[in-house]
This record gives structure tokens, C-alpha cells and sequence, in this order.
């Protein structure tokens, strides 16, 4: 299986069509079906690592002021404790707790009930330890790789621009010039394999676009899986700063 970073922007794309879920339908569609995949999404950011262990996990609502449809949108994907352990061990001995206390967060439901919109390929999240460093998030992420001969499909959702602050919802503002130039930055560093530029969060155009890190994050853990080719599936920056950059890893 190849690896996929999804920029999942609003929730509302659960439940909109739009050229960023066509997408994601479409990237899944020309992929065998997974036996299961591995989430790591922006929305579960803590401290220690953790891997989703039930059976049938909860879809969480974690967003507020959306419309009722969305605020009682189901996912039923059922989990894989099974996973959940294979994922423990290829993390040791780095400890990983099995949760039962998450599920599935929008920034993996809204997204999958695209891609798989059957919810009947198992789903398995994995937290983002927001002790560790982007290079540390990397070097933790390779450990995963014997996933991807293993049927497992990995899915990254973020966005490597992603500053709320500064949304403009008018329509059809322009992005900032800073958003515009990290995402370019981060695409070609993504195309190139430059891990060294993707680790690297310094300077005046990361700190505007990822003012905290947790949605850039997810992408390092699809880019970890890279052993050939990086495609760009989709990008474009909403509301002037939330890039919808989308990639896959082969």
C-alpha cells in the first residue's frame, strides 16, 4: 500500500462535494482495499503515544457551532485491536497505551466516509505525542513501515498551513504570501524526499503557518512511509490560510 496525507480543512467536508473530496474518492478508488488503516490525525494531540483498541469505535464530534447534520454524523467503521497491538510492537520500545477511551475524530471520518464511504474497512487511530519533535515524530513514524506489505493503508490528515487567527471566509480572498510560500516549500521538500526541510519549522512563514504543529504532523507520519515516489494529489489554500495540500507516498 502506498501512504496518504489528506489536508481535511472543515469539517463541513464530511458532508459537502467539492474538488478536494472528489479527491479523496478518487485516490482510494484506484487502490487495492486496504485490510485496515492506520489514522493519525490532527485532532488527537497529547501527551504519550496511544493507539485506538476497539472493536467498534466511537465517532467523536469535536468541533462546535456546525450544523446538526454534522454534530450527529456516524462513522461506523468497526476498529482492529489486532492492529492496535501490531502497530504496540513495532513502536517498542517506545511505550504505547491501548485507548479505549477515543475513537474517530473528524479529521479522519471526514475524510474517510469519502475515500471508504462504506465504513467497512477497519479503522485504527494512532495520537500524536506532542512531547516529541517533527524529527522525532519522523524517525518514530519509519517504525510503522512493515504496515504497508501487511495491507495496511496509513492516513495522514492536516494541513501544513493551517492558522485559524488569520482566516478570511470572504469569498475569494487570496492566500497570505506566507501561506502560499510554505506550502510550495513543503510540496517540493515532499517531492524531493528533503526530510531535513520538512523537520524544519523555523522561520517567519512556518511560525504564521503552523503556529502549533499538531495539524503539519500528521503529514510526516505518510511521508515516513516513502520508499520511491511522491505525488501531489490536490492543493490549494482556503480562507487565506488552510492549505488543502494533499500527497501520496509510494
Amino acid at each position: 500500500m502506498p501512504a496518504l496525507f489528506f489536508g481535511h480543512g472543515s469539517p463541513m467536508n464530511a458532508i459537502e462535494r467539492n474538488r478536494y473530496t472528489e479527491v479523496w474518492r478518487s485516490v482510494a478508488a484506484g487502490l487495492p482495499k486496504p485490510r485496515a488503516i492506520l489514522a493519525v490525525s490532527a485532532h488527537w494531540y497529547v501527551r504519550g503515544s496511544r493507539v485506538t483498541a476497539q472493536s467498534l469505535p466511537p465517532t467523536i464530534h469535536d468541533f462546535g457551532n456546525f450544523p446538526p447534520r454534522l454534530h450527529h454524523f456516524e462513522y461506523p467503521a468497526p476498529g482492529d485491536p489486532s492492529l492496535a497491538d501490531r502497530v504496540r510492537d513495532l513502536l517498542a520500545p517506545t511505550p504505547v497505551a491501548l485507548d479505549e477511551s477515543w475513537g474517530l475524530d473528524h479529521g479522519t471520518w471526514s475524510v474517510l466516509t469519502h475515500a471508504y464511504s462504506q465504513a467497512d474497512v477497519p479503522v485504527v487511530q494512532l495520537a500524536l505525542d506532542g512531547t516529541l519533535s517533527p524529527a522525532e515524530h519522523l524517525a518514530l513514524a519509519r517504525r510503522l513501515a512493515p504496515l504497508r506489505d501487511e495491507g495496511v493503508l496509513i492516513v495522514g490528515s492536516g494541513n501544513v498551513v493551517h492558522n485559524l487567527d488569520a482566516m478570511r471566509r470572504a469569498e475569494g480572498v487570496p492566500p497570505y504570501d506566507w501561506a502560499t510560500r510554505f506550502e510550495e516549500r513543503i510540496a517540493s521538500a515532499a517531492l524531493a524526499g528533503d526530510e531535513e526541510t520538512l523537520c524544519d519549522l523555523d522561520g517567519a512563514d512556518a511560525v504564521a503557518s503552523a503556529p502549533s504543529v499538531e495539524h503539519y504532523l500528521p503529514m510526516l507520519y505518510a511521508f515516513a512511509q516513502r520508499r520511491s515516489a511522491t505525488t501531489v494529489l490536490a492543493r490549494g489554500i482556503e480562507a487565506a490560510s488552510l492549505s488543502m495540500l494533499s500527497l501520496r507516498f509510494d
